[in-house]
């Protein structure tokens, strides 16, 4: 699978504060009857039009944000989470409005049982339109794709809207729009809309019971709106791409459902990744699926990570994407910061039951083993030329096909301290009658808050003896 290029993604629309009160219900109130919700937790997200920024910054993306927040405490807040996430800030000012906040009640088991909203949707004043339209200009030389991020809040007017797309077409920088409402018209002139079943319905007037329906619906959509695509999703029955040649119907991927919030903020985010990648639309739609896969298991709004992507790939086709690199490794703490990380290391030049034995306990000590393996040159200075046996690639995917193993990487160096330094594993695991000082990066990870383990080797078993073995019965059969 082609990477993922950074590029210049500007996002326009309605940003919010996503917060999550999480508690439970254990009685009724003697005030009414309904039920008494006791506050445990509480947290908030950059949400609506933000949520897609922070998904693009997931995707390894640049971004900036026009939008428009209150001056309220809400909005401060809003902004420094936003600004956390590296994400251009210098495009959002402050109006005479509140700031949107969606306050979310969780309750056992994360079921939400209540939202409560507060937000102002009148439509931007004629001066806020200009100064909207002035940041568009100060921006779109150096951006790549636009998306169009509508909540309905009062920002993407049909007068702004359709001058977005005047002006994205000047610079001829395509725009994808994630719709609401019944206007079609306002996003005429995109290159392609996504809506979901009943916005499809809204802005056509169409039925969308059956697949059949829900393609002529998209495809007059298109035409209404002159647009190149229209991707419409359909939650758990997948997603249906019209605009090119047939349509194409991707099923959802297979994945236990907790939380259905911005599953399509996150499709709409690699969608445009991979479109300004250079990805074939049906590449960025498959991929855009999977991303909306992997955020329906996630509770609340969150962002989906481009190795998170690979991986799920890596199960639903069986391809390579367990091997990682450099680059990878460098975002491997922040990707999976709520993981414990295993790393061990090794040439693994001949795979034998030790190997096996060894790395199922070492993954059994967290939630996922990464094992750096050492490149055909790191292993020929330190075996000899006659190592290794096997190329890197072989052993990197025969590493890779065991369903405990979650990623290898491969490393130049004759030690993988560096590469211990950038994973920053939580576990590091070494076999073998070592002493805690003569492992490599020992010192690195208890630094952290990590520990090293030491695991015994199976006895007997080893690539050397394996060697030894081949090599006396070669000679005896030469006698």
């Amino acid at each position: 699978m082609k990477k993922l290029d950074k590029k210049n993604i500007l996002v326009i629309g309605d940003i919010m504060l996503d917060t999550y009160f999480t508690g439970e219900i254990k009685r009724i109130s003697p005030e009414a009857p309904v039920p008494v919700f006791h506050k445990i937790d509480e947290r908030s997200v950059p949400g609506g039009a933000a949520n897609v920024a922070v998904n693009l910054v997931s995707a390894g993306q640049n971004v900036s944000i026009i939008s428009i927040i209150g001056k309220d405490e809400r909005g401060k807040k809003l902004i420094e989470l936003i600004n956390d996430q590296a994400i251009h800030i210098e495009y959002i000012f402050a109006s005479e409005r509140k700031t949107t906040e969606k306050v979310r009640f969780l309750a056992n088991n994360h079921q939400q049982v209540i939202r409560l909203d507060e937000e102002d949707t009148f439509e931007l004043t004629e001066a806020e339109k200009v100064i909207i339209l002035e940041k568009l200009r100060e921006v779109i030389k150096e951006t790549d794709l636009i998306i169009l991020s509508d909540y309905l809040k009062g920002l993407l007017t049909y007068s702004v809207t359709q001058e977005i797309i005047k002006i994205a077409k000047e610079y001829h920088i395509p725009v994808i729009a994630d719709v609401k409402g019944v206007e079609a018209e306002k996003y005429k002139g995109v290159t392609l809309i996504k809506p979901n079943k009943k916005e499809l319905h809204d802005l056509t007037g169409w039925k969308v019971s059956t697949r059949e329906d829900v393609i002529a619906a998209s495809e007059q959509l298109r035409l209404k709106c002159e647009a190149k695509y229209v991707l419409t999703t359909l939650g758990a029955e997948g997603m249906i791409l019209v605009g090119d040649g047939e349509s194409y119907v991707l099923p959802s991927i297979k994945q236990e459902v907790f939380d259905v919030t911005g599953a399509g903020d996150t499709a709409i985010s690699y969608l445009a990744a991979c479109i300004a990648s250079g990805y074939t639309i049906r590449e960025a739609v498959y991929i855009a699926n999977i991303a909306a896969g992997i955020q329906v298991s996630k509770i609340g709004t969150s962002s989906v990570s481009w190795l998170e992507i690979q991986d799920k790939i890596s199960v639903l086709d069986g391809s390579h994407q367990k091997i990682i690199n450099n680059e990878d490794a460098k975002e491997y703490r922040s990707k999976y910061k709520d993981k414990r990380v295993v790393f061990t290391n090794g040439c693994f030049d001949i795979l034998h039951i030790g190997h096996v034995r060894y790395l199922k306990k070492a993954k059994e000590l967290g939630d996922l083993l990464i094992i750096g393996l050492n490149s055909d040159q790191s292993v020929k200075r330190l075996k000899g030329n006659d190592r290794p046996i096997n190329q890197e690639a072989d052993r990197a995917e025969m590493l890779a096909a065991f369903d405990f193993v979650d990623h290898v990487i491969i490393f130049d160096d004759d030690t993988p301290l560096e590469l211990i330094k950038m994973i920053q594993p939580d576990i590091l695991v070494k076999g073998g009658d070592y002493k805690n000082e003569y492992v490599i990066g020992t010192h690195e990870v208890e630094e952290r808050g990590g520990k090293l383990i030491l695991l015994p080797f199976v006895e007997g078993k080893s690539t050397s003896s394996i060697i030894e073995k081949i090599n006396e019965k070669s000679n005896k059969g030469k006698q």
